[in-house]
């Protein structure tokens, strides 16, 4: 964990210096309505026929991911939205199942007042995140000979623990704007309102005290006790938004953001940190990596890691 949050913490850093640097050459922002968008396509596929002596499984994958921003500006008041969808399946040759790769929904909003001349502005902020689809843990049963009941083989399996609005995440509350730019920004908010949505069917135990208790202290689901369906947190929030260039047609955009929770356990900070490179090859082609860190202790005590790097196909709105 603390590798992980020093690499972090080193990545951001850098990002900054470079956005700094970038936002120098950049010109007074416009007033009005601005808006941006892109969508990227990667597909991964390989095949091995029977005689194939190396090694390896014949697959085939894809991930669509799409990123809007749409932000207005007039004297005083900037508002600034970003809407983020990502969706991957991959199939293993010989699996029973689909598998997801990718699955997020996320919608920003950040309103601001500005201070004077400033670059200090009163903010409003709300964030909203789920899923598209349903999320499995897979395992194996026995196949059993239906004479002998001897073990013939196995089959495999698939329990779902997610789908969509389950969890889904709505964090909103006012706030400390530092906006240098529509790619540099921090906003800082001590005051803030976080939900955490559940379906009631992962959450209903009955009424046994015992599997009450059991369920609660194993940490509920996503945070939610036994037999409820939200949870309310309240804490403070920091959020970080830096995008710039490296070089010619190398673009990398970091998001990052911290939450921690006043009413319980406030030193376990929730950290969600996104970094997307695009190497652009030509106008429709690119290279995209794409890395996200996040760590919440009411979903698993561990960083989750995600990675995605492909040949993508863009198309920019």
């Amino acid at each position: 964990m603390k590798k992980t949050l020093l690499v972090m913490v080193l990545l951001f850093v850098a990002t900054i210096t470079f956005a700094q640097e970038e936002e120098k050459k950049e010109e007074a922002p416009k007033e009005g309505w601005t808006r941006a968008g892109n969508i990227s396509f990667l597909f991964n596929q390989s095949a091995f026929n029977a005689e194939w002596l190396g090694g390896g499984t014949s697959n085939i994958a894809g991930n669509l991911s799409i990123s809007y921003d749409f932000n207005y500006r007039k004297g005083d008041i900037t508002w600034d939205n970003k809407i983020l969808a990502d969706y991957g399946l991959t199939k293993l040759k010989d699996q029973e199942f689909t598998r997801k790769t990718n699955d997020r929904f996320e919608f920003n909003s950040l309103v601001g007042k500005q201070i004077k001349e400033s670059l200090w502005y009163y903010s409003f902020f709300l964030n909203f995140r789920t899923q598209f689809a349903p999320g499995y843990v897979f395992g194996e049963e026995p196949i059993l000979d239906q004479v002998t009941g001897d073990v013939i083989g196995t089959r495999e399996t698939r329990e779902e623990t997610t789908h969509i609005f389950s969890p889904a995440y709505l964090q909103a509350g006012p706030g400390m704007l530092w906006k240098k730019s529509d790619n540099l920004k921090v906003n800082i908010a001590p005051a803030t309102a976080r939900l955490i949505f559940v379906d009631g069917d992962f959450t209903d135990v009955g009424n046994s005290q015992a599997a009450i208790t059991a369920f609660n202290d194993a940490g509920g689901y996503f945070g939610v006790e036994a037999n409820e369906t939200t949870r309310f947190e309240f804490g403070a929030a920091l959020n970080v938004y830096a995008k710039f260039e490296i070089m010619k047609n190398v673009s990398v955009e970091n998001i990052l953001n911290l939450y921690a929770n006043y009413l319980e356990d406030p030193q376990n900070v929730d950290v969600d940190y996104t970094a997307n490179v695009v190497m652009t090859i030509n106008k429709y082609l690119s290279t995209n990596l794409t890395f996200q860190a996040i760590y919440d202790d009411n979903a698993i005590g561990a960083f989750q890691i995600r990675e995605v790097f492909g040949l993508g196909v863009n198309y920019g709105f």
